[in-house]
């Protein structure tokens, strides 16, 4: 019995040093944001009594009964003076499920409420639901909307039936979940539409008195087929949401990072400048579909309109951010804008862990608004390199000094600053 406990002692004190680890921000980066030395959640972080069964009569090897394989894709809010995200947990048995983790500063001490959530399955008269529940459910987008409710958007995943010999072959449809308190979720029926929709986003605030959503559609439950890139809905009725009209705000190129597909990551962020977004691109390569981060800026006045536009990417994996369960990944479905400015941007790298990089709005929009879009060829990629060239040939002069450089006393310095 002591060995026992001894041993239960020890795997508490390991757990408690990697939850309290301080993490460290990497000193040189691009001048746009700041990652950070440690990942903020892993499955190792999620609570020892999921994982364990912590009683030596049934446990006597004190070994793994539920074994947890990836924490990743999570939304975010401030909640309660909290920074809490709602992670997708994947389980050892490829199952994935929603489960929150508070922080009190957003880069380190984050820790996983006790339970998992409890997220009922949709309405009968959800499109696909009822008899038909969901296999899998994962990728939370959550918005606190200006009707006072927080709702949970989210890929429900269920076999294809229509190819009943195809193991593999599945559909998505984007589940609809809303809270007051983030433990208690009512459950409304799936999001209708013509199209597979796997990447669905709720735009925080009514737009002509309806719901906006942003939409992925796409013909295939991986394939875009026709879908064109970021799509615009409104609707309605959230309680009974159907996508009857569908525009495409932000269209796929190719030979970018959109060629494959493309979709909105969290709600954007309302700036002075407007709405601040960030989103996913995804091409082809020969090893693989590689995922990254990119930033785009709509009109206040009507979030359809695109009004920057910066090429390339914004973020994608460095160095061990690469490796894990799906190679050459970086996904963002969480983000924070706290009072002060300052930007909590949450992605996960490889389908596999959680991290967190930092930044301001000001930055973000600077960024957006100034950064060169891209022009599609070679030749012009060429050209906007050359005229940074030129421009930094001839920089802003630097003043000459009136006179000598004069050491300030401590006092003459603490009235200056």
């Amino acid at each position: 019995m002591t060995d026992f406990k001894e041993r239960v002692k020890a795997l508490y004190a390991h757990h408690e040093a990697l939850l309290t680890r301080k993490n460290e921000p990497i000193e040189w980066g691009n001048g746009i944001y700041t990652k950070f030395k440690y990942p903020i959640l892993t499955a190792d972080h999620t609570p020892l009594e999921w994982r364990y069964d912590l009683n030596e009569k049934d446990n006597p090897y004190l070994m793994q009964r539920i074994m947890m394989n990836a924490t990743l894709n999570s939304g975010a809010l401030k909640w309660q003076g909290k920074y809490v995200l709602v992670v997708r947990v994947e389980g050892a048995d490829r199952k994935s499920f929603f489960a929150v983790a508070e922080s009190p500063n957003g880069i380190d001490n984050f820790r996983f409420w006790p339970e998992p959530v409890t997220m009922p399955e949709a309405p009968s008269d959800s499109h696909q639901g009822g008899t038909n529940p969901a296999t899998n459910v994962y990728d939370m987008r959550i918005t606190r909307h200006e009707d006072g409710w927080i709702y949970g958007v989210f890929c429900a995943e269920r076999h294809d039936d229509s190819q009943p010999g195809n193991l593999s072959a599945a559909t998505a449809t984007a589940g609809i979940a809303r809270t007051r308190d983030l433990v208690n979720w009512e459950r409304l029926p799936d999001l209708k539409s013509r199209s597979q929709q796997r990447n669905v986003v709720l735009h925080p605030e009514f737009v002509s008195g309806k719901y906006a959503f942003y939409t992925r559609p796409q013909d295939g439950f991986i394939d875009t087929g026709s879908g064109g890139g970021i799509g615009w809905a409104l609707v309605d009725d959230i309680t009974h949401a159907e996508v009857k009209d569908e525009q495409i705000i932000y269209a796929r190129h190719y030979h970018t990072i959109t060629e494959v597909k493309n979709g909105e990551g969290p709600h954007p962020i309302k700036t002075p400048q407007g709405w601040l977004h960030l989103a996913h691109g995804v091409r082809a390569t020969a090893d693989g579909l590689r995922y990254v981060l990119y930033l785009y800026m709509t009109a206040l006045d009507d979030p359809t309109r695109v009004i920057a536009r910066p090429g390339g990417f914004f973020l994608v994996p460095e160095g061990g951010e690469y490796v894990g369960d799906v190679m050459n990944v970086a996904f963002a479905n969480g983000w924070i804008a706290d009072d002060d400015g300052r930007v909590f941007i949450y992605y996960a790298s490889a389908d596999t862990r959680m991290h967190v990089a930092t930044s301001t709005v000001a930055r973000l929009t600077d960024y957006c608004l100034h950064t060169p879009a891209d022009g599609y060829t070679t030749a012009k990629s060429v050209e906007t390199i050359k005229a940074l060239i030129r421009k930094n040939a001839h920089p802003n002069p630097i003043p000459e000094q009136s006179s000598p450089t004069r050491c300030l006393s401590p006092r003459e310095g603490s009235l200056n600053r």
